[in-house]
């Protein structure tokens, strides 16, 4: 077989997949500018070898993510960060269900054996303290049973400041999607390939 240098970049690229909604996705954002390809700009930038594959859908709960999950198995993915529960948050969904559709996910992620990185989200504070703490404690509980790598909120230093936000408030900008991505770089680039 002769050697081929797509072939060996193939071979040594790590696929990492995005499981999330519309930031994920990129909702209203320029092309190119989406969550997973402004992180994977930075990786390769700074010397990383990666494809981060969007696996983002607006509008999608826990529950959606992990339906669709087995289909982006077939991308066979060696880290996935999982980034879902904003609408689950937004529309006050009970968190015992979320819980139960997060630990199918890394569940099934263990089995495949790959790593993960499993990005929180903070809910709004219209459905109080009770709520918003046990909302929390679906992501704690799930990285204290599984030792995944954690970042606690995805909108961290982005979320109720305008000027990184479109005009509904909700979606970061594209300049608060660079401010994201920088942020999680951190929590990603230890599980990595060396």
């Amino acid at each position: 077989m002769f050697w081929s240098p797509a072939a060996y970049a193939d071979q040594t690229t790590t696929r990492i997949l995005m499981l999330g909604d519309s930031i994920t996705a990129g909702y209203g954002l320029p092309q190119g500018e989406a969550l997973p390809d402004q992180l994977e700009r930075m990786l390769l930038k700074e010397g990383y070898q990666v494809r981060i594959i969007n696996g983002g859908v607006s509008g999608d709960t826990m529950a959606q993510g992990q339906a669709r999950l087995e289909w982006l198995l077939g991308e066979e993915p060696e880290i996935v960060i999982v980034a879902l529960g904003a609408n689950d948050a937004l529309r006050g969904l009970p968190t015992d269900q979320m819980a139960e559709a997060l630990d199918a996910i890394l569940k099934r992620l263990q089995e495949v054996g790959a790593k993960v990185l499993l990005v929180g989200m903070e809910a709004p504070r219209n459905f109080g303290p009770g709520y918003g703490n046990m909302f929390r404690e679906v992501y704690i509980d799930a990285v204290e049973t599984y030792g995944v790598a954690y970042y606690p909120f995805l909108l961290e230093g982005v979320a109720l400041k305008p000027e990184l936000n479109q005009p509904d408030g909700i979606h970061p900008n594209a300049e608060g999607t660079g401010v994201i991505a920088e942020s999680l770089l951190p929590s990603l680039v230890p599980i990595l390939p060396k």
